[in-house]
C-alpha cells in the first residue's frame, strides 16, 4: 500500500526531531560500524591487490546481509497482512508497518544528532575550551585538528553539518523514494564503510578503495540535487539564495571529493562566510569572522533541507514510480 512509505517517511522524519538517535546499543548504523571494524581486522593484508580484493568482499558481504534482513522483514509484513481480509485488521497491520518502517528508516538519517553533536562543539568554543572543542569535532571529519584555531574549528563544523544533509540525511531518503528500505541501508552500509575505511592512508587506501568508489558513485546525484533543495532552504528562512547558486556553481568542484564541496559551497556562499581546509580548498568568498549566527543558520538550514527534500522529492518520487508499478516494496 502507498500510503505507508509516505506516512512512514514522515513519522520518520518527526522521530528524529523529536528524539534523535536511539542508544549504540540499539543503532543498526553502530551495528554495521562495528561488523566493518571486526571485518577489516580479518581482510587486511600486505598485498595491495589482495586488500582491494578483500574491501571488495567485505563490503559486498555487509549489503547482502542488510539486503536479506531488510527483505526478510519486508516479507513478514506482507505475510501478516495477508493474513486476514478484516478491515479492523488491515488498519492494525497497516499502523504496525507504518511504525516499524518509520523507525527503521528513521535510523538512517541524523538530524537531531548532528545538531547536538555540533552544538557540544561550539559550547565548548564559548567556554573557551579549544583542545576539548578540537577532540569533538575529531569524532565527526577525517582531518587532524590538534592544530586548528577556532576559526578552523567552526569552519569544519559548518562543513560537517552541509556534508552530513547529504550522508546523514538526503543520502537515505534518495535512496528509500526509489528503493525501499533496502535502498535507504545498503546506502548507509556504503556511506558507513566510506567514514571508517574510505581514508587514503597507508593502512586502508587499498583495502577502503571499492567503499570510497561507490560512495562516490552513490552521493554523486544526491549531493547535487541536495544543493538545489538547500538554495529553496535559502528563500525560506530568507539567507543569501542567490550568492549560495554563484558560490555553488563557482566552488562546488574544488574539492577532492567530486561530492561534497557542493552542499559546502551552497552553504558556505547563503551565510556569507568562507569554509577552508588548510592546505586543500577555500569556499566562499566571505572575510567576516563565523560566528554563533551562523552555526545557528546553518542548522536551520539543514532542517529546512530535510523537510523539502522530502515534501519536493521523496514523496513525489514515491508517488510516480508507485504510479508507474517501478516502486520497491519497502
Amino acid at each position: 500500500m502507498i500510503l505507508i512509505p509516505i506516512i512512514a517517511v514522515m513519522f520518520a522524519l518527526a522521530l528524529d526531531f523529536l528524539f534523535g538517535d536511539p542508544q549504540n546499543r540499539y543503532h543498526p548504523t553502530v551495528w554495521m560500524g562495528k561488523l566493518i571494524g571486526k571485518s577489516v581486522t580479518y581482510a587486511k593484508s600486505k598485498n595491495p591487490i589482495t586488500d582491494k580484493i578483500n574491501g571488495i568482499i567485505l563490503l559486498v558481504l555487509v549489503i547482502s546481509l542488510i539486503s536479506i534482513l531488510i527483505a526478510l522483514f519486508s516479507y513478514s509484513l506482507k505475510y501478516l497482512e495477508n493474513l486476514g481480509s478484516n478491515g479492523l485488521y488491515k488498519i492494525l497491520i497497516m499502523g504496525t508497518s507504518i511504525i516499524l518502517v518509520g523507525i527503521l528508516l528513521k535510523t538512517t538519517i541524523a538530524i537531531k544528532g548532528m545538531e547536538e553533536h555540533a552544538s557540544k562543539i561550539m559550547d565548548s568554543l564559548s567556554k573557551n575550551d579549544l583542545n576539548g572543542a578540537r577532540i569533538r569535532l575529531s569524532m565527526i571529519v577525517k582531518r587532524d585538528t590538534k592544530n586548528l584555531d577556532k576559526q578552523h574549528v567552526i569552519s569544519a563544523t559548518l562543513e560537517s553539518i552541509s556534508e552530513n544533509i547529504v550522508d546523514g540525511i538526503t543520502g537515505p531518503l534518495f535512496y528509500f523514494s526509489i528503493f525501499g528500505l533496502i535502498g535507504a541501508f545498503v546506502y548507509r552500509s556504503v556511506n558507513t564503510a566510506d567514514s571508517m575505511i574510505g581514508y587514503k592512508t597507508e593502512i586502508f587506501k587499498n583495502i577502503g578503495w571499492f567503499a570510497a568508489n561507490c560512495d562516490k558513485i552513490l552521493n554523486f546525484i544526491p549531493s547535487r540535487l541536495t544543493s538545489l533543495v538547500m538554495v529553496l532552504s535559502c528563500i525560506v528562512l530568507k539567507e543569501d539564495w542567490k550568492h549560495s547558486i554563484r558560490i555553488m556553481k563557482r566552488d562546488g568542484s574544488k574539492t577532492e571529493s567530486p561530492n561534497a564541496g557542493y552542499p559546502m559551497a551552497t552553504l558556505a556562499g547563503a551565510l556569507g562566510i568562507k569554509f577552508e581546509k588548510m592546505e586543500h580548498y577555500v569556499l566562499g568568498d566571505g572575510n567576516s569572522e563565523i560566528t554563533e549566527r551562523h552555526f545557528k543558520s546553518a542548522i536551520s538550514i539543514m532542517k529546512m533541507t530535510s523537510i523539502l527534500f522530502v515534501l519536493f522529492f521523496t514523496i513525489p518520487m514515491i508517488l510516480v514510480l508507485s504510479y508507474f508499478g517501478w516502486w520497491f516494496d519497502v
